[in-house]
């Protein structure tokens, strides 16, 4: 089959890999009918390099067609349509049961201290190949999905896979209080779709990013934006100025490690690019090398007692944290992948009744798997007005 295969820093390439197969009597295979590109694919196109393989198989949101079972597998039959989430889990770990799929116990890649196993994410993560191929392996497959109608219209329900998860669940982390303020630092996927999610919900939005096109998608929904290219202060100032003096209820990192306006640690990623993977897995492992920029505006943006949620993926050692403000202001901090099973049955009425969120008309490109190389280079570049990119293996 074709799939996106990772070939090095800043190079992936569309190959010919072996078709995947039933390994365990709980796994099946789907034929891939669309896959998304995440913001988190570009951390593994260059910072998170030091962790992969050439040839690994990228790749975490897909939507597709059972095409086998294996013999102990209940709930899923050839011909059936399927999201499938990003993390793997069992769904009757004690994890699992308390709503908390990516820490799965069955699944944990206890090698390097990490939760759940993630599809083409990385040696961190399992090193499980991905979805931007035309076909996939799904393993725990009884859990490992989310049934969808039948029907051609993969738009509608493809962002089940991250996307409308890791966006809710940011905006339930970051506790917006009834008619309360949010400020969503990071324009990209999923910081557009938390605004939608947050605007939806009735709060005040404020959207914040440097990126003409993502601006304007935001601003076109009616929700607020600040352009940091534009301001002639600070934007914990700014903030301030619209909220009373007193910072918003909330803040969003949708941003993470590699956040503009931290130039240190961001030669220090690039250098980690450079040195042999053992070296640079215990340089981002031990080293303070995300850049920060991001987090430290939400410390300073979020009023006292306020929350900030994180949802940007961060992926180095945070040194040094401001904890004297943190803990002056009383900040609240919550984090980490999204539960996707969990939020489920909260998103799919919206996307059954109508379209508020704008899911049908979010992607701004749908190009062939081919095309990949090219979507990685210009997506990372924020070139072309790409905001989110789904591939199209059918016409691999």
């Amino acid at each position: 089959m074709k799939a996106v295969t990772w070939q090095g820093r800043r190079k992936v390439s569309v190959d010919e890999v072996p078709d995947p197969r039933i390994e365990e009597p709980t796994d099946a295979v789907i034929a891939v009918t669309s896959s998304g590109v995440c913001g988190s694919d570009l951390h593994l196109y260059e910072v998170l390099g030091p962790y992969m393989s050439a040839g690994d198989v990228l790749g975490h949101e897909p939507i597709g067609v059972v095409v086998d079972v294996g013999s102990e597998v209940r709930s899923l039959a050839v011909g059936d349509r399927v999201v499938v989430p990003f993390q793997i889990a069992c769904g009757h770990c004690v994890m699992c049961d308390t709503g908390l799929p990516t820490q799965c116990e069955t699944t944990q890649v206890r090698e390097y201290g990490s939760g759940a196993a993630l599809f083409g994410y990385s040696k961190l993560y399992g090193q499980v190949p991905g979805a931007q191929a035309q076909y996939l392996r799904v393993p725990h497959a009884d859990f490992t999905h989310i049934p969808i109608p039948a029907g051609p219209d993969d738009s509608r329900f493809l962002y089940l896979s991250d996307v409308l998860p890791t966006a809710w669940q940011a905006v339930e982390y970051a506790g917006v209080p009834d008619g309360g303020s949010v400020v969503v630092l990071g324009l990209g996927p999923i910081g557009d779709m938390a605004c939608r999610i947050a605007a939806h919900r009735g709060y005040r939005v404020i959207g914040v990013d440097r990126v003409p096109e993502r601006l304007r998608r935001v601003a076109d929904r009616g929700i607020e934006v600040i352009d940091l290219e534009q301001i002639g202060a600070s934007i914990g100032d700014v903030i301030r100025d619209r909220t009373d003096g007193r910072g918003s209820d909330s803040v969003i990192d949708a941003v993470g490690m590699e956040a503009h306006g931290s130039p240190v640690a961001e030669l220090a990623q690039r250098s980690a690019g450079y040195l042999p993977s053992m070296v640079s897995q215990k340089l981002m492992d031990t080293v303070g090398v995300d850049r920060l920029a991001a987090l430290n505006s939400a410390i300073d943006i979020v009023r006292r007692g306020g929350t900030i949620s994180l949802s940007g993926v961060y992926g180095g050692m945070a040194d040094p944290l401001p904890m004297r403000i943190l803990f002056d202001k009383q900040i609240q901090l919550r984090m980490g992948q999204a539960n996707v099973k969990r939020w489920v049955d909260d998103i799919l009425p919206l996307l059954q009744d109508g379209d508020p969120l704008g899911v049908e008309t979010f992607a701004t490109h749908r190009l062939p798997l081919s095309e990949a190389p090219r979507v990685y280079h210009d997506f990372q570049r924020k070139a072309d007005g790409m905001v989110k990119v789904v591939l199209d293996p059918a016409a691999a």
